[in-house]
């Protein structure tokens, strides 16, 4: 089902991707860009439209789709290095699992020792697991693809789009919530029960349970409480302008999610903070998954003039 259902994706937007289906690699359409930093992410699939959703001027140069909920294998992702490579350096975007994070080591030891210059950010900014090291990336990780993207696009070079990769990846943080579980394929049950009038507190993007249970709460309790971790830990500056997205998790209507975000952008300026950029909608899913994450990203001047740069993918197009 995964490989159809990437084949048809591509067939509905052959102007900026395509797909490669002995790699099974999605590609930006005119790449390999001469001159320009190639940006490589993968992931499991269902998490659409992560990432081949991305793919296109301004962000991804290729991505790797796994099985549901499992990483890429490194031969795909050798070939999407290969893909991208323009001649300027490859930037792997990874989120921090352990598949993901050891098959993109052993790419980038094996480019390396063929004399490509290769470098990665880890993104890692789910705040509702307390060590760094082992949190996983979520929302920020569409934010590092496209502002990393956008430094790309104009002629930074590596180390430079590495540093504003970086910079993203540090000033956000995210925290999600779930209403119920998801249903993978070939699992055809719900991952797990949660009872009614429940939620399920720190959740991921692969269907997994979250950190707690807590009793259902209104909208406005439902936000403060996602925003006080990712606000105690980014520790934003004062009257500082933020990106606010809220994300769903694949099975939230759109009305739920804007319900969230009048309330998170109230409570921000509340906060004393500037919400400046927003986006809203399944950005980062987990298959049928209810539920929503907050990212919180701190602004300057250079993110949000890289963030408002031109973009052309299947999912964010503006500028153009």
């Amino acid at each position: 089902m995964v490989w159809e259902a990437v084949a048809g994706f591509a067939a509905a937007h052959p102007d900026i991707v395509r797909y490669d289906p002995v790699e099974r690699i999605v590609v930006r359409a005119d790449a390999p860009v001469a001159g320009k930093v190639g940006l490589v992410s993968a992931g499991g699939s269902g998490c659409e439209p992560l990432h081949n959703g991305f793919v296109g001027l301004g962000m991804l140069d290729a991505a790797c789709p796994g099985e549901v909920f499992t990483s890429p294998v490194p031969d795909q992702l050798i070939a999407a290095t290969a893909a991208a490579d323009g001649g300027a350096g490859i930037l792997q975007v990874v989120k921090n699992y352990p598949g993901e994070v050891m098959n993109f080591k052993l790419v980038a030891l094996d480019a390396a020792d063929e004399g490509l210059a290769i470098a990665s950010v880890r993104v890692n900014d789910d705040v509702a697991i307390p060590d760094p090291s082992r949190r996983r990336g979520l929302g920020a990780t569409v934010l590092v693809e496209k502002i990393a993207g956008a430094a790309a696009e104009r002629g930074d070079d590596l180390q430079a789009v590495v540093r504003v990769a970086r910079r993203v990846n540090d000033r956000a943080r995210s925290f999600g919530v779930a209403l119920s579980s998801c249903t993978p394929p070939r699992l055809g049950r719900r991952i797990f029960d949660l009872p009614e009038g429940e939620i399920e507190v720190g959740v991921g993007i692969s269907g997994e349970p979250g950190v707690r249970r807590e009793p259902m709460r209104t909208a406005r309790e439902l936000v403060a409480a996602m925003l006080e971790p990712v606000l105690a830990d980014l520790r934003p500056a004062a009257g500082a302008e933020v990106l606010l997205l809220i994300n769903g998790l694949g099975g939230t209507p759109l009305i739920e999610l804007y319900l969230l975000h009048g309330e998170a952008d109230r409570q921000l300026r509340e906060a004393g903070l500037r919400p400046a950029r927003h986006l809203v909608g399944n950005y980062v899913t987990s298959l049928d998954q209810a539920g929503a994450a907050i990212t919180v990203l701190e602004l300057d001047t250079e993110l949000t003039v890289l963030w408002d740069a031109p973009v052309r993918t299947a999912v964010l197009r503006w500028g153009i």
